[in-house]
């Protein structure tokens, strides 16, 4: 005895109208997007006060001095990287009541600036009770 079957109908992908896609959505993609140039860095000039010549001394400072390659110095003495606050603490506790002088060089990064200035935060001082100087190349 014969039977019939089913015709059966293979599946079959249409692969040509789903290149034409892929290539439509990957040109898009080119076209629609924006390469990120390389980020320059943000040069800061920091603002320079000149000096007004004056025969009065309002009061004697003790002076933070940080170099453009980020060496401090507090008075004539070195602090080695990452010890200010721990010595701006010990300092503060020679010399009670003895205020404090920023002077930075021009060439000083922004971020180094600002380290100091955390440390000073961080040891307790105000940053508006400390000026801050920019010495100007020589």
């Amino acid at each position: 005895m014969h039977f019939q079957r089913p015709v059966r109908s293979r599946s079959q992908v249409q692969i040509i109208p789903m290149i034409d896609v892929l290539i439509f959505l990957l040109i898009f993609l080119i076209i629609s997007t924006q390469f990120k140039k390389p980020r320059n860095v943000l040069r800061v000039e920091l603002p320079t006060v000149h000096e007004v010549p004056s025969d009065k001394v309002t009061d004697t400072r003790s002076i933070i001095a940080v170099d453009a390659e980020g060496r401090i110095t507090l008075d004539s003495l070195s602090v080695p990287e990452g010890l200010l606050k721990s010595y701006l603490v010990a300092y503060q506790k020679q010399n009670p009541g003895r205020k404090l002088e920023l002077e930075a060089d021009r060439k000083l990064p922004l971020e180094r600036l600002l380290a100091v200035w955390d440390s000073l935060i961080k040891a307790g001082l105000q940053i508006k009770d400390v000026p801050a100087r920019i010495r100007l190349p020589e």
